[in-house]
């Protein structure tokens, strides 16, 4: 058995230690806002925060987050208050909305970094963040946008 603590919640898991971080949130958890769609680490749906950082759940071993925060799409705010998820709302950046979970993620990370991050700033800190529909130019706006309401 295995405690982690997701969301500010501790929770107990009974997985191989080898068993990624993803497949816990998702099957074990049943905190589904975080998406698998690589399974490589190469498309940045699967972003969640470890200890503040923006991380890769598909390849995270559930053994390596034991004694550290874990905060997935669910944990930035229960009723869409975060003022990424209002911005992404206001810009209207969600087409199909499957990779939105981990762009938004990694957008937190970045304002937690930076609060009023350049269009260069943003372009580094998602790069490794794909969307298929294209909505790069509504994602930095978001972003800005956050940033203005304090992100």
């Amino acid at each position: 058995m295995l405690t982690l603590l997701v969301n500010g919640e501790k929770r107990d898991i009974d997985v191989d230690d080898d068993t990624p971080l993803l497949w816990v949130l998702r099957d074990s958890l049943g905190l589904t806002g975080t998406k698998y769609g690589c399974g490589i680490a190469l498309c940045g749906a699967c972003t969640v925060h470890i200890d503040g950082i923006a991380a890769r759940s598909c390849v995270t071993p559930v053994s390596t987050v034991i004694g550290k925060t874990i905060t997935t799409i669910e944990g930035l705010s229960q009723d869409s208050s975060h003022p990424l998820q209002q911005a992404w709302s206001e810009e209207q950046v969600s087409q199909c909305g499957y990779c939105q979970s981990g762009q938004i993620m990694s957008a937190a990370a970045l304002l937690e970094k930076i609060s009023n991050p350049s269009d260069e700033d943003i372009n580094n800190a998602m790069s490794g963040n794909i969307c298929r529909c294209a909505t790069y130019q509504r994602i930095r706006a978001a972003i800005h946008t956050a940033a203005k309401m304090g992100g």
